[in-house]
């Protein structure tokens, strides 16, 4: 980010008249990037603007020429490390929240922000980056943590020592736990959000997070040399010159961990040391890296008097930065997609979504849906195929028009529903709604269209049990079991003569978008593949929580007949089975990698145990061996 903030101004100061579009060639950044960091130079008091006509010119203030300056003369003397690691994707994070805050009677994590507490929202910040397997290490007043049943999640590590050691004692005792590199959080921080973003997208795998000095009075201040750490300390008379403070917030990566907690455990003498120490100790041989976050909003709580000036001062100003860069993310978006202006872009309001983040956003007076994909998305959809797709079903009339779709990035823009009202499980039961609903469904599976790609059940249960091993997960008891007869069935369903059809695959009444008394659109089409038609509708009957007579007249009213034949009862009965036993393998990987779903697993496990002694299977089965 640095290295950009500093082309942008190199090319303000060589051209003033130069524009967005202009600077984006130049630095090899999106018109939105540009626009961010425009932004941020403007609050930052590095540069002003004035608007001639149509055009605007921008100029270096003193700071900016200084900033610009003191840059270029740093990076002149950087060398290149030909050994440098390559950026690895940041999945853990351990939280330090072992220190005594006796002013607080609890771990300063604990403290109470605008309705919640600084952990939930760091634990926010941090999910919302793709990190949910996290390690927090108590030591001071370990109870308080469990009147919040909403950490259930969290691996708790007790540093019984707390008062006798430093924060290295707490960050060595967190090493069972720890498996690759991961970010290093003190509870103690409030910090804006795109900090924790940036740091984790900067290239160097070992990153300390530094900010310029805050005057509290208790800085660890830092010294770089050649771009990469040099000196730590509190104590302002050992530095030639001081380059920022360090903030409490690090990116280490396993190995130079790894190296730390041995030096720590075999060589150190002093159990006091903190970790802060014991990396600058690493750096003498190992390149530890930086990241200068300049205007940075953030606090720490360590004291009464802090916690006053958070709530007081620093929180209030950090929401508004966040609320404003925040518009200016998605507003990057839209312009970048769409070719707009800045002033096109009238209103932006969130618009729900789990995995996703969506936004309605009104453009020149008309109405949109903005998707963003949530973190960590890209690794379980192909957005190619996802695109494909949903080009499909918008021409076939069962979802809105496409205005864009970057199948790099999984961003959507589509039309907004008129008067949308998102079904629910109890509405989905009304046969008025299920009528409109089977029309859908018939519509895409007797369209004859050919969707990108195949969902095969069988290969992904393959698959999620191969990665449940690999990620330690304990399956339910008695999983052999029940797999062995899911592939009892597996072997009777494929010698069923099923024609194949386009498939939503994620039938879920949220998924259906009613639009005024006859109009029901079907969203969301990431996990869609061409399946047998009645896995949809097993999952709708699911998700819908159909009793067997609600059942019987929604696949009644999808036939258009009076009765349901056997085949397909049989078919619906056994997707129903396979779809519980693949999502509750779904869901112990997704544990073991630190979600928390309650019972959603065990609950889908239980019910495919209930489906197996059906009659219908029991007969099915019977046949079979026969």
């Amino acid at each position: 980010m640095e290295q950009h903030l500093l082309q942008l101004l190199e090319a303000i100061n060589k051209n003033s008249n130069i524009n967005q579009k202009k600077m984006a060639e130049l630095c090899g950044i999106s018109i939105g990037k540009v626009n961010y960091l425009i932004h941020d130079l403007t609050h930052g008091d590095l540069i002003y603007s004035e608007k001639k006509g149509r055009n605007i010119s921008y100029y270096l203030k003193q700071k900016g020429i200084e900033f610009l300056q003191s840059g270029i003369e740093a990076y002149h003397h950087k060398k290149v490390n030909i050994h440098q690691e390559p950026l690895t994707e940041i999945k853990q994070a351990v939280i330090l929240a072992a220190g005594s805050r006796k002013e607080f009677n609890k771990p300063a994590g604990l403290m109470e922000i605008d309705g919640t507490t600084l952990l939930q929202r760091n634990l926010d910040i941090l999910q919302e980056n793709g990190i949910n397997h996290i390690v927090l290490v108590t030591g001071y007043n370990p109870e308080a943590f469990k009147d919040h049943p909403e950490f259930s999640h969290i691996q708790f590590v007790h540093n019984s020592k707390y008062k006798w050691t430093g924060s290295m004692a707490s960050l060595a005792a967190a090493q069972p736990f720890i498996t690759s590199d991961f970010l290093l959080v003190e509870d103690d921080i409030l910090i804006e959000e795109r900090a924790i973003r940036e740091i984790l997208q900067h290239p160097q795998r070992d990153t300390v997070l530094i900010s310029n000095e805050s005057g509290s009075g208790d800085e660890a201040f830092v010294e770089i040399q050649n771009g990469y750490l040099h000196k730590i300390s509190k104590d302002v008379h050992q530095f030639n010159r001081i380059d920022g403070e360090m903030i409490g917030i690090s990116k280490i990566s396993y190995d130079v961990y790894s190296k730390m907690v041995s030096e720590y455990q075999q060589n150190n003498k002093n159990p006091l040391i903190h970790y802060e120490y014991m990396l600058l100790d690493i750096s003498r041989h190992f390149n530890i890296g930086y990241l200068k976050m300049h205007n940075l909003i953030w606090g720490e709580i360590d004291t009464r008097k802090h916690y006053e000036t958070v709530i007081e001062k620093t929180y209030p100003m950090l929401k508004r930065k966040e609320a404003e860069f925040r518009e200016i993310f998605i507003k990057s978006h839209l312009m970048d997609a769409l070719d707009l202006a800045y002033e096109d872009i009238e209103d932006i309001q969130p618009f729900g979504g789990m995995t996703n983040k969506n936004f309605k956003v009104v453009i020149k007076g008309k109405e949109y849906v903005l998707r963003i994909p949530g973190n960590g998305t890209e690794s379980m959809i192909n957005r190619r195929e996802e695109k494909f797709n949903a080009a499909l079903v918008s021409k076939l009339g069962i979802d809105t028009e496409l205005l864009y779709f970057n199948e790099e990035t999984g961003v959507k823009i589509a039309e907004l529903i008129p008067n949308a009202e998102t079904l629910n499980s109890k509405m989905a039961k009304r046969q008025d709604i299920m009528e409109l609903t089977t029309a859908n469904f018939r519509k895409l599976h007797n369209s004859g269209l050919k969707m990108a790609n195949y969902f095969d059940v069988f290969e992904k249960m393959d698959e999620y049990e191969r990665l449940m091993i690999e990620a330690g997960g304990q399956p339910y008891h008695p999983f052999k079991e029940v797999k062995d007869q899911v592939m009892l069935l597996k072997r009777i369903y494929q010698g069923m003569d099923i024609k194949l059809t386009p498939c939503h695959i994620d039938p879920v009444p949220e998924n259906m978008v009613k639009s005024g008394e006859d109009k029901l659109y079907l969203i969301d089409w990431e996990y869609s593949g061409m399946n047998d038609p009645m896995w949809d509708l097993a999952g709708h009957s699911m998700e819908s929580n159909f009793t067997p007579e609600e059942e019987e007249l929604f696949l009644t009213l999808y036939l258009q007949q009076d009765e349901v034949p056997l085949e397909i009862q049989q078919r619906v009965l056994m997707n129903k089975i396979f779809q519980d036993f693949l999502w509750s393998t779904w869901t112990v990987i997704k544990e073991a990698k630190g979600d928390d779903f309650g019972t959603y697993g065990i609950d889908r496990f239980n019910r495919c145990r209930e489906n197996l002694k059906h009659d219908l299977i029991r007969e099915m089965a019977y046949e079979y061996k026969k």
